[in-house]
C-alpha cells in the first residue's frame, strides 16, 4: 500500500480549501465584475483575464522565492493574503454601499460608478488574491514533489487533482443558491465565504505543516536568477507549455464566456454554477482510473489523448442552440449540450492535467521544484490572458447583453435580441478550431522529442 507524509496529506487539504475559496468566486468573476460593478463585457473579461493570467505568471517568480524562505513561510504568506484579498472584494462593495453609491434594487447595481475612479479600487484586492494564489500554485504542486518518490509520484499528482476538483465542485456549490436567493448581493457575500475558507487553511498550515525537506532553502537571489534563467533556455520545456496553452484556453471559458452564456440564452433560470460543476466531478470520478490506465504510457502519450478529446468539447457546447428548443431529460437544451461539452472537457483533463505536472516535477533538481512547478503554470498564463479577453470580444459580437435591448421601462425588445444572438454558437466555433491546432502541434512535438531522445541515445 502507497503511504504518503504527513505534509503531503495536509498540503493537499489546504490545496482543497484554497480551491473551494477560489472557484466559488471564480466562476462567476465576470458577473460580479459587470452586474457589481458596472464594467460592460469586453471590461469584464479583459480584467478578469488580466487578473487569472497574472495568476499564473506570478508563481514563477513565487516559486523560485518559496525555495528561498522554505515552503511552510510561503504557505503562510500566501494564505494571509489570499484571506485579506477575498475579504476585500466582500468589503468594498459595503463601504461604496454606505457612501450611497449602490442600489441593489437597481438592474445596474452600482450606479455612478462607470465615470468615476472609485470603480478601479477593486484592483487592490485582486492584487492580493493573485499575489497568495502564485505561492499556493507553486508550493503545494512542489510539496506534493518533494513528499513523494518518483514511483509514486503519478499516484500523488492523482490524489492532488482529486482534492483539486473535491474544492472546485465545493466551492461551486455555494454560487447559485446564493445568487437566486441575493441577487447580485449574493455575489458579494461569496468572498466572504471565500475568505473564511483560506483563513482556516491559514490555521491548518501554521499547526500542522512541518516538513524535513527543506532543499533549497536560504538560496541567494544569483543562484535564483541563474535557476529560472536555465528554465526559461529550456526550449522543451517553454514550446509544451505554449501547446498545453491550447487545451487551457478552451478549459477557461467555463469561467470567461459560460456563465453569461447560458443565462443570455437561457434565462435568469440557468444554473451556472451547477454546470461548471460537472468538471470536477467527472474528473473526482475518473482521475484515478485514468492515471491507472495510462500508467505504462508516457506522459506525452497521455496528454496527446486529452489534446484530441477537447476539440470536441467546444463543438458539443456549440451544438446547445441548433438542436432545436424540445427540453432533453428535462434540462433546456443548451444547459444539456453545455454539461455534455464541460464532462468532454472534464475527461481530457484527467489525462492532461496530473500527467502534465508529473511531467515538470521529474525535470526538477533537488531544491528547484517551487520553481520549476512555478513554470509548469505558465500554459494558464497565456491561456488566461488571451482566453478572457477574446471571450470578451466574441460575447459583445454573438451574444451580448440584454440590457443593451431595454426599453425605458427595463423591458427587452426579445425580436433584436433574438436576432443578436442568432448566431450565439459561432463563439464556441472558435474553440474547436484552437483545440485542433493544439492536439495537432503536440502530436508533431511528441515525434521530434522522441526522434531526438532516440539520437541521444545512440550517440550515447
Amino acid at each position: 500500500m502507497v503511504k504518503f507524509t504527513k505534509p503531503f496529506w495536509v498540503a493537499n487539504f489546504v490545496e482543497l480549501l484554497e480551491r473551494l475559496a477560489y472557484y466559488a468566486v471564480f466562476i462567476v468573476i465576470t458577473l460580479y465584475l459587470s452586474n457589481v460593478w458596472g464594467f460592460t463585457d469586453i471590461e469584464a473579461g479583459v480584467i478578469a483575464g488580466i487578473f487569472s493570467a497574472s495568476l499564473y505568471l506570478l508563481p514563477l517568480f513565487a516559486g523560485a522565492y518559496a525555495d528561498k524562505i522554505g515552503f511552510r513561510s510561503a504557505i503562510i504568506l500566501a494564505f494571509t493574503l489570499l484571506t485579506l484579498g477575498y475579504a476585500g472584494l466582500g468589503i468594498l462593495p459595503t463601504l461604496l454601499e454606505s457612501a450611497g453609491l449602490v442600489d441593489y434594487e437597481m438592474i445596474t447595481t452600482y450606479t455612478g460608478l462607470q465615470e468615476s475612479y472609485l470603480r478601479w479600487s477593486i484592483i487592490a484586492p485582486l492584487v492580493l488574491v493573485v499575489i497568495g494564489g502564485a505561492f499556493i500554485k507553486s508550493v503545494i504542486s512542489g510539496t506534493v514533489a518533494r513528499e513523494t518518490t518518483p514511483e509514486n509520484r503519478a499516484r500523488g499528482y492523482s490524489i492532488f487533482y482529486m482534492m483539486v476538483n473535491i474544492g472546485a465542485f465545493t466551492g461551486k456549490t455555494v454560487v447559485d443558491p446564493l445568487r437566486r436567493s441575493m441577487g447580485d448581493q449574493g455575489l458579494v457575500y461569496l468572498n466572504y465565504f471565500s475568505a473564511a475558507m483560506t483563513l482556516l487553511a491559514l490555521v491548518a498550515v501554521y499547526f500542522f505543516y512541518k516538513s524535513t525537506k527543506t532543499e533549497g532553502k536560504g538560496k541567494s537571489f544569483l543562484q535564483i536568477g541563474r535557476a529560472m534563467g536555465k528554465v526559461l533556455l529550456n526550449g522543451r520545456l517553454m514550446l509544451l507549455i505554449i501547446i498545453v496553452s491550447g487545451f487551457w484556453m478552451i478549459q477557461g471559458q467555463m469561467y470567461a464566456t459560460m456563465p453569461k452564456y447560458v443565462i443570455r440564452m437561457i434565462g435568469e433560470s440557468a444554473s451556472p454554477g451547477w454546470y461548471a460543476n460537472v468538471n470536477p466531478l467527472v474528473v473526482f470520478l475518473a482521475v484515478n482510473f485514468v492515471t491507472s490506465l495510462m500508467k505504462k504510457r508516457s506522459a506525452i502519450a497521455s496528454m496527446m489523448t486529452g489534446m484530441i478529446i477537447i476539440p470536441f468539447s467546444a463543438l458539443l457546447m456549440s451544438l446547445g442552440s441548433q438542436v432545436g428548443e424540445a427540453y432533453i431529460l428535462g434540462l433546456h437544451p443548451v444547459a444539456f449540450m453545455m454539461i455534455v461539452g464541460i464532462a468532454f472537457q472534464a475527461l481530457a483533463e484527467c489525462f492532461i492535467s496530473p500527467r502534465y505536472l508529473e511531467y515538470f516535477s521529474l525535470q526538477a533538481p533537488a531544491g528547484e521544484e517551487g520553481l520549476y512547478l512555478g513554470f509548469s503554470h505558465l500554459h494558464s498564463f497565456f491561456s488566461y490572458l488571451f482566453a478572457f479577453g477574446l471571450s470578451g470580444f466574441l460575447l459583445d459580437k454573438y451574444c451580448p447583453d440584454p440590457r443593451l435591448f431595454m426599453d425605458e421601462a427595463g423591458i427587452v425588445d426579445h425580436i433584436a435580441y433574438g436576432a443578436a444572438t442568432q448566431h450565439a454558437h459561432y463563439i464556441w466555433y472558435v474553440f474547436v478550431g484552437i483545440g485542433a491546432i493544439s492536439a495537432i502541434a503536440l502530436f508533431f512535438y511528441a515525434r521530434i522529442t522522441r526522434n531526438m531522445d532516440l539520437k541521444k541515445e545512440v550517440n550515447a
